[in-house]
């Protein structure tokens, strides 16, 4: 019997970076796989993906040694740049390219020694207001990168939307025209669009793109599923029942009495919780998949168990499936921006908060 498992469809992962390639065929693919691959395993994923993928863009610094340590060749990028200064020998032995969006970073740049030259990508604050040179800073940033010796010639530009689902709003053009105002003629590869950039505005797709939640199948917004953009899912969440229990009228169930049976049901017992990163504060009536049936989650979520109100007349047993998300294997599907939906939290914070404890298998 399984406990909380994560199943990866590799071939799923494969088949959505070429249907980014469909989308923005000119571009080059920069696979984002920060934040442990969005919960689908790091190492694993940038494996399966090394024939198709042109770089690679992680968050942390342990992100980018992690995978240079597992033979990965490719253009890995620090999405955020460095932190310290002490970071910058690292980059340079080991060839990871940084984002500079900082005072701080440029003058460590401009202060440091180093063996060989970084590969520098400028971030320019088009309209976002977290990260990035300002516009009006942008040409002295560049001129003194260019002069810097510890900087290869080449230098990349980046940016990120804000508010790219929202088509009607009129952002996204400031964004693209601010972009494209601060570049100028220079001599340089661009990137601006990440998974929303690359599913609505192909205007912006430029040199690079940066495929982070639709490379894993998943849509950016919880109002559209993934397989409308010919996305595949990679990710099921899974686990099994381990009690199925009889229940009369006006029983609680689970912590503090919240869930009331109001007639007569079965209770099933899963081994998952919060403990392997499935949301404590999930409401009750959220779906979960067994034998095909949809069935709510009642009471409140424990560390190690989850409650669902299986139906008076069901037939389930324990060591049956139970699906979060995902497909089970005739072909069902629970589709995690439905959950996501339930919840009120983005489909990103359900990947990414799986817990060690969670058995990843790769098919």
């Amino acid at each position: 019997m399984k406990t909380a498992t994560a199943t990866i469809a590799l071939s799923a992962l494969q088949h959505n970076l070429q249907r980014v390639k469909q989308l923005a065929p000119n571009s080059k693919i920069l696979v984002i796989v920060k934040a442990n691959a969005y919960g689908h395993g790091m190492e694993r994923v940038a494996e399966a993906v090394q024939p198709q993928a042109d770089g690679y863009g992680v968050a942390r610094l342990a992100e980018a040694l992690v995978l240079r340590a597992q033979g990965i060749e490719k253009p890995i990028l620090l999405l955020e740049g460095f932190f310290s200064a002490d970071d910058l020998p690292h980059l340079a032995q080991q060839n990871i390219e940084t984002v500079i969006h900082s005072e701080y970073q440029l003058q460590a740049l401009e202060s440091a020694v180093l063996d060989r030259k970084i590969k520098v990508w400028l971030k320019i604050d088009s309209g976002m207001h977290r990260l990035g040179v300002e516009l009006p800073q942008v040409a002295e940033f560049y001129r003194r990168l260019q002069a810097c010796v510890n900087v290869q010639p080449q230098i990349n530009f980046v940016s990120h939307f804000s508010r790219a689902e929202e088509l009607a709003c009129g952002y996204s053009e400031k964004q693209l025209h601010n972009f494209n105002q601060a570049v100028g003629n220079k001599s340089a590869e661009r990137s601006l669009a990440a998974s929303n950039g690359i599913l609505f505005w192909p205007e912006s797709h430029f040199d690079w793109v940066r495929p982070g939640i639709i490379f894993y199948g998943i849509s950016p917004t919880n109002e559209h599923l993934a397989t409308e953009y010919g996305l595949q899912p990679a990710m099921t969440l899974s686990s099994s029942l381990i009690a199925v229990r009889e229940l009369v009228r006006g029983e609680p169930v689970g912590y503090g009495g919240a869930w009331v049976s109001q007639q007569a049901t079965k209770i099933g017992v899963i081994a998952l919780g919060y403990g392997d990163g499935y949301p404590r504060d999930v409401p009750s009536g959220t779906p979960v998949l067994i034998n095909g049936q949809r069935v709510p989650i009642v009471g409140k979520v424990s560390m190690d168990m989850i409650t669902v109100d299986l139906g008076a007349d069901s037939t389930a047993q324990v060591g049956d499936e139970v699906i979060f998300w995902g497909e089970d294997p005739q072909g069902n599907a629970l589709p995690i921006e439905e959950v996501a939906r339930h919840v009120g939290v983005i489909s990103y914070e359900l990947v990414t908060k799986i817990t060690p404890r969670v058995i990843m298998e790769y098919r």
